[in-house]
């Protein structure tokens, strides 16, 4: 008499997806950390014009006060270390193309076609997002930021032969105490970085509040009804993300909150295109106001 077994009594049907997954996943991040490797040598070869690229910025603000642009290494190994902080984000995004490919190509296959179609142009957008906020930081905000901090400096100046307005306390014949810029590489990178890093991901904005539209978790309507709350947001994100002058925040502030309005007119579109999809199928249902 055969035997009747059961589907769930076979552990193995329900995992060999689960491996096949896993399987997948391993070799598109194997893929992915080759190219990063990869592309982090490459960089890493060519440092020194990326170094030389991430410093202009200062360099004019220093060239603008007739002083010579120079940075020191306060320790023996940070000009190594220098080099790798260099190419890890150099390689990060020289390989983030192929890093976004290998992602696409383990979620495309548990897509449909129509969700394919709606996602693909977001993985696209975001990259160019991210390119076009780093370079607002680095041609826009860097200058003028590194322009306010350079402006606390001093001299080297020296008193008038004559003693005339001297400063209470300094005798007439001692020179004023100089406050000259002699920035870390290593530091001035991190302070770089750190800046185009929070630009880049600032612009993400109308990205993720789109996709989010798409997949209703968000309506024109909310994010209208709560944009007081996120002018709030907008203001302390300025004052955190860029440093105590007012015209970089107002630059920030009024780009950010320009995003936020064109991340609620695409999410509108989103909808009346829903909406005329689902009234052409006669999906639709009209709401009705209370009697």
């Amino acid at each position: 008499m055969a035997s009747k077994t059961q589907p769930d009594d076979n552990p193995d049907d329900s995992s060999a997806p689960l491996i096949e997954h896993l399987a997948e996943l391993r070799t598109r991040i194997i893929w992915s950390m080759v190219a990063f490797i990869a592309a982090m040598v490459i960089c890493y070869t060519v440092w020194n014009p990326i170094y030389n690229f991430l410093t202009q910025p200062i360099c004019h603000a220093l060239e603008s006060r007739n002083q010579e642009c120079g940075l020191i290494l306060l320790k023996l190994q940070e000009g190594f270390f220098v080099a790798v902080r260099i190419s890890l984000l150099g390689g990060f995004v020289l390989a983030f193309p192929i890093i976004a490919y290998q992602m696409w190509r383990f979620v495309a296959p548990g897509l449909y076609r129509n969700e394919k179609a709606a996602f693909l142009p977001f993985l696209v957008a975001s990259p160019v997002m991210f390119l076009i906020g780093a370079a607002f930081a680095y041609y826009v905000i860097l200058p003028m930021a590194y322009d306010f901090f350079l402006g606390f400096q001093q001299g080297p100046l020296k008193l008038p032969d004559d003693g005339a307005a001297v400063p209470p306390g300094v005798p007439a014949d001692s020179p004023l105490a100089a406050i000259v810029f002699q920035g870390s590489v290593d530091e001035y990178l991190s302070l770089t970085t750190k800046f185009i890093l929070a630009f880049g991901l600032s612009f993400q904005l109308p990205v993720l509040l789109t996709l989010m539209g798409r997949a209703g978790l968000v309506s024109a309507a909310g994010l209208g009804s709560v944009r007081r709350y996120a002018v709030l947001a907008i203001l302390v994100l300025a004052a955190i993300a860029t440093p105590p002058d007012v015209i970089s925040q107002v630059v920030l502030f009024t780009v950010v909150y320009g995003l936020y309005e064109i991340s609620i007119q695409l999410v509108r579109r989103i909808e009346k295109k829903r909406e005329a999809e689902l009234r052409a199928q006669g999906l639709w249902v009209d709401d009705e106001d209370d009697a």
